[in-house]
């Protein structure tokens, strides 16, 4: 009895909108029936054959619609340049795009993005298909840009400063080991290219010096933090195999070592890399 007596004595505006309501949902049905019945009529008056013809065509154009947009969507054709401040991505950047050091370039604060087709394939005649290529900075506080262009990225390319690698390892090997650990690059097997840049320098350590480096130092890295407790989330997926020293062949995804000079132009490893990647 208090519920009845409290709905009749609500307000008469609210009594009143209660009711157009329910009239307008009653309209509806009534329309929406008419409507069911017309249909019905009209595909009972249909010969079975042209209903079955119609039926088919939609089924066709359906099914051919969505292969058509499963072989239209695009592939990932985004080489991701990355590694510490100061190992020459930039460098390599503008080697790639317009076939120039840019001597004069200074740290990079933003990443430095393009889409172009490379500079040593301008003059190829045919079709190639552009790069999108994108610098990511090396600085410790910006290298979460990284993790925007992994879901478009074809490969990697982390680049290491062959003249002052040592000073720099074991640095370098903890930024490879959370990219190496990352879920979208274990997961997608995104390859990744270890270059060793700025070879032309007389004191330039030799690229199977630095991956063996690389590996001892993430060895360590991986017998540290897997003695963490399993609160410590930072990185998803574990590397090697476990009783074994480590070795970038463990890795889920393939990694290979290559040389560079930014400086002289002296690129053909890197290009090689991301052709194999992104097919022109």
């Amino acid at each position: 009895m208090k519920i009845v007596a409290d709905w009749r004595n609500r307000p008469a505006p609210i009594r009143f909108l209660t009711k157009m309501d329910k009239e307008k949902i009653e309209e509806l049905k009534i329309q929406m029936q008419k409507w069911l019945n017309d249909a019905q009529e009209f595909i009972q008056k249909v010969p079975p054959i042209q209903l079955y013809a119609a039926i088919g065509v939609v089924l066709v154009t359906t099914f051919f619609f969505i292969i058509i947009r499963l072989f239209k969507r695009k592939s990932a054709n985004t080489i991701v340049l990355t590694g510490l401040s100061g190992s020459g991505k930039t460098v390599l950047f503008y080697q790639l795009r317009d076939g120039s050091s840019h001597q004069g370039t200074v740290t990079s604060m933003e990443p430095n993005e393009g889409t172009f087709v490379l500079h040593s394939e301008t003059a190829k005649k045919g079709k190639v298909k552009p790069v999108h290529l994108v610098d990511v900075p090396g600085h410790s506080r910006l290298r979460t840009k990284l993790d925007d262009f992994l879901p478009q990225a074809a490969a990697i390319v982390f680049v290491v400063d062959a003249v002052e690698f040592l000073p720099n390892c074991r640095a370098a090997s903890e930024y490879l080991y959370d990219i190496l650990t990352k879920a979208n690059v274990v997961k997608k097997k995104i390859p990744i290219l270890l270059l060793c840049n700025k070879v032309d320098k007389i004191t330039a350590h030799t690229k199977d010096f630095i991956r063996k480096q690389l590996e001892k130092e993430i060895d360590k890295l991986r017998a540290s933090r897997t003695a963490l407790s399993s609160a410590d989330i930072a990185n998803e997926y574990t590397l090697g195999v476990p009783g074994e020293a480590f070795a970038f062949s463990q890795c889920h995804n393939k990694v290979t070592v290559a040389e560079a000079s930014g400086l002289t132009g002296d690129i053909p490893q890197l290009e090689e890399f991301i052709r194999e990647h992104v097919k022109p």
